[in-house]
């Protein structure tokens, strides 16, 4: 007996606010939308009297256990109706629930979109998510909603500015970015080399971007992770949606191939600009065309499958003489299981291929590359308690990569056939992620990661003295290519290099009132893949390379502490972070390094060190027919390559200089102050009017500092790197769009979006060249821009 009651006095010491000696009862199931079975990624269901809820994952499952009694339920969504619903809990209940998209409201009434309201007592932070209606209102070039461009109004996110692919966060590089698509890895998100991304606006469900506080079931990448989720389809009727814009048209169908038990999705978008190209005289081509497929099937009301896919291409072309292929292709067979109502397993098997191809003509040849994987993940979560969920899994990916191969393009080319070095590697891991609340006032969230990665056998491996491929030149201060003293055949059965690291994380929030709170995180990630490329964005040419030897992987350590507080009952939200990054073993290139078609990379590529560091506020107005944020950065990224200590044939020692002699220098994506406004205001149910205003410290660069004169010749030289800088950038956009009235009694409802970018037609530099000026032989400035003001005009239509 007195065993007994030390159970319960320890028990009521931890949750003072539960009764431990009372019988417990897990209500559980899924929400969905009611007019297509769609099911909902973070609905809230709320127990407001015991201050306790959940949240449904992203297969809209939920689960929660609490103390047998009667209870007030609540669940609210965003643009959804809320339910309101008294549970009696006198046993285990499953219960789905489907949420009614919100009435046409009065004038006076605007729907919430509170998914992108933050939780101030979670302990996740360094968070992002935008919902599709947001994404679709922000103004982008050309008028086509575009998910890439729209996080890049978020805070800690920029990129290298226009018609730049990729993106940068907290100062890291856009290889340092995991981006997800149902779970596939995607190699480039981008079409037409920046202009447009590879994500279907009419096609996602879910945009998600962490920052820091990374949970452990990712890794692989360590300065992000965009997950994205496409939609299921609609298992209730069919329905068509799409759009005819100034470059591009899109079109989604999606229906019921079994009423109420499996659907199908298909969606495709293509780009036409191309086609007016020959009015003008013009032979070019640059298009792009994707398509997004999904289906799902219920076996029953524990097992669920869905079979997604992506594929895309993009096509550019001169004269048919240079023909530019790359893009991606993806597919994901996932199994959910429901081993209990606390247990929640999915099963998923991966294929992803990025593909990149030239076909040069004029020089007689065909180029292909790329990188190929095979993943297979198991992850479950487990609903302890209403205070206690538990995420733990595996996840093993197989990697080829082909850095290159020529072939011939015709039998008169005079090319040989020629394979550069395949490499192949594997990476499995395994986590543990808990988030836990402690008290009324204080959650927690940690777990563990281990990552172990293998660099697997290849035909040709060079060997260098001293196992250096880099060598120092001590009189001249530079670094060159070391030559092999011998090259040996490791074959594909053995190991070149293995890698483990343990992948801490460790996050909590404290509440201080209802309203606010404040956050701190820690993450450490390993990164064991590296994108080659020496230029500020990346290019479809870039290639990717895993660590092995010679090529250490890269491991972080972010520290975050932030801020959070809601305003006029969640009418407003303030975030404000303060965050610090440190990267071990970022690679860098020697002068003069030749990244294209390199069978021995290592030659030109050294170890360094990176670490980034700044302020994030976010202000928004989450409700009205105003709403918006104001988000400002103010941050600073460097690298640094030192020099190493070299050994002479006498057996000295000499320190090398280092790149930039060893000194920290700006990484290409520093941006001092980031400042972005975004707008949105519906007039009334036929206008409404979008707005975002960007200001961007200048990307850093490299100007001469000098010149000389070489036989007739005015040579340039430079100073250290990226110590210069662009001009600033800045840019104004406006949208408007009108829905008629007669939308009401059509079948086919439409609406009409009139945007402008760039309003006032700024010439934002893209970069700055010096040339010598053939008329007076003195060298010049001169600058690059891109786009000025850009008028559009998009068609949006559903049946």
């Amino acid at each position: 007996m007195k065993e007994y009651l030390l159970i319960i006095l320890f028990c009521a010491f931890l949750f003072p606010s539960v009764s431990c000696g009372q019988q417990k009862y897990t209500l559980s199931g899924t929400i969905s939308e009611n007019q297509s079975n769609e099911t909902l990624i973070g609905v809230t269901v709320a127990f407001p009297e015991l201050q306790t809820g959940v949240t449904t994952n992203e297969y809209g499952f939920y689960s929660i256990t609490l103390p047998e009694g009667t209870y007030k339920l609540r669940i609210s969504y965003l643009g959804f109706t809320d339910i309101t619903q008294e549970i009696v809990l006198s046993e285990n209940k499953k219960i789905d629930f489907f949420m009614n998209e919100e009435a046409e409201q009065l004038d006076e009434v605007i729907v919430s979109e509170n998914v992108e309201k933050m939780d101030i007592r979670k302990p996740q932070m360094s968070v992002n998510t935008l919902s599709i209606g947001t994404i679709k209102k922000i103004p982008v070039i050309l008028g086509e909603a575009d998910v890439i461009k729209s996080i890049l109004l978020l805070p800690g996110v920029t990129n290298a500015g226009e018609g730049a692919s990729g993106f940068n966060v907290r100062g890291g590089a856009a290889d340092q970015n995991l981006i997800l698509l149902d779970e596939a890895i995607i190699f480039n998100s981008s079409h037409l080399f920046g202009f447009f991304s590879v994500f279907n606006p009419d096609a996602i469900k879910d945009v998600k971007l962490y920052k820091g506080g990374i949970p452990a079931r990712y890794g692989g990448r360590v300065s992000s992770v965009l997950d994205i989720f496409q939609k299921e389809g609609n298992s209730k009727e069919f329905k068509m949606n799409g759009g005819i814009g100034a470059v591009a048209s899109r079109l989604l169908l999606e229906g019921p191939i079994k009423k109420d038990k499996s659907a199908f999705l298909i969606g495709g978008r293509a780009s036409y600009a191309h086609l007016f190209l020959p009015l003008f005289d013009i032979d070019n081509t640059a298009y792009f065309y994707d398509l997004n497929t999904k289906l799902n099937y219920r076996l029953n009301e524990k097992n669920n499958i869905f079979l997604s896919g992506y594929f895309g291409r993009d096509v550019f072309g001169i004269n048919d003489s240079f023909v530019n292929t790359y893009g991606n292709a993806v597919g994901n067979f996932r199994w959910n299981h429901l081993f209990s109502d606390k247990l929640f397993s999915n099963l998923s098997l991966i294929y992803s291929d990025y593909y990149y191809g030239l076909k040069l003509d004029f020089v007689g040849f065909n180029w292909n590359s790329g990188i190929r994987n095979f993943n297979v993940k198991y992850d479950l979560k487990h609903y302890l308690s209403d205070k206690l969920q538990v995420n733990y899994g595996i996840n093993n990916v197989y990697y080829q990569f082909n850095p290159g191969k020529i072939e011939p393009s015709n039998s008169e080319s005079g090319i040989v056939e020629e394979q550069l070095i395949q490499k192949y590697a594997n990476e499995f891991a395994a986590y543990i992620d808990v988030e836990q609340r402690i008290t009324d006032n204080l959650s927690v969230g940690y777990g563990l990661r281990y990552s172990h990665f293998i660099r697997l056998g290849q035909d040709e491996l060079n060997v260098y003295a001293n196992n250096n491929p880099v060598e120092f030149d001590p009189l001249l201060l530079i670094y060159k290519e070391a030559e092999p003293i011998d090259v040996i055949n490791p074959g594909r059965g053995t190991t070149l290099s293995t890698f483990g690291n343990f992948e801490p994380r460790a996050s909590l929030s404290y509440t201080m009132t209802a309203t606010s709170s404040v956050k701190a995180s820690y993450t450490r990630l390993a990164q064991y893949l590296h994108l080659l490329s020496n230029t500020s964005s990346p290019t479809p040419l870039d290639v990717w390379t895993p660590s092995g030897p010679f090529i250490e992987p890269q491991l972080l350590d972010q520290y975050a502490l932030g801020y959070f507080k809601n305003l006029a009952d969640g009418d407003y939200s303030v975030e404000s972070e303060v965050f610090y990054k440190d990267v071990q073993n970022r690679i860098d290139y020697i002068d003069g390094a030749n990244l294209i078609a390199n069978n021995a990379i290592e030659q030109v590529i050294l170890n360094g060190e990176a670490r980034a560091y700044g302020l994030e506020l976010l202000l928004r107005k989450n409700e009205g027919k105003l709403q918006g944020w104001l988000a400002y950065t103010l941050s600073k990224s460097e690298q640094r390559t030192p020099g190493r200590a070299a050994v002479t044939d006498n057996g000295r020692s000499n320190l090398e200089s280092g790149i930039n002699f060893g000194n920290w220098y700006n990484t290409p994506y520093d941006k001092t102050h980031d400042i972005s406004v975004f707008v949105s205001y519906d007039l009334n149910k036929k206008w409404s009017f979008s707005s975002n205003f960007t200001y961007q410290t200048g990307q850093p660069t490299n100007y001469p500092i000098g010149q000389f004169e070489f036989e007739g010749l005015t040579i340039p030289y430079y100073g250290q790197r990226n110590s210069e800088r662009l001009p600033d950038y800045n840019r104004l956009d406006l949208s408007a769009t009108l829905t008629p009235r007669k939308n009401s009694d059509r079948k086919i409802k439409g609406e009409w979006v009139f945007s402008l970018y760039n309003v006032y037609n700024r010439r934002n530099a893209a970069s700055i060249n010096f040339r010598r000026n053939d008329d007076t032989g003195a060298n010049e400035a001169v600058r690059t821009s891109i786009f000025g003001i850009v008028p559009a005009v998009t068609y949006n239509f559903k049946l």
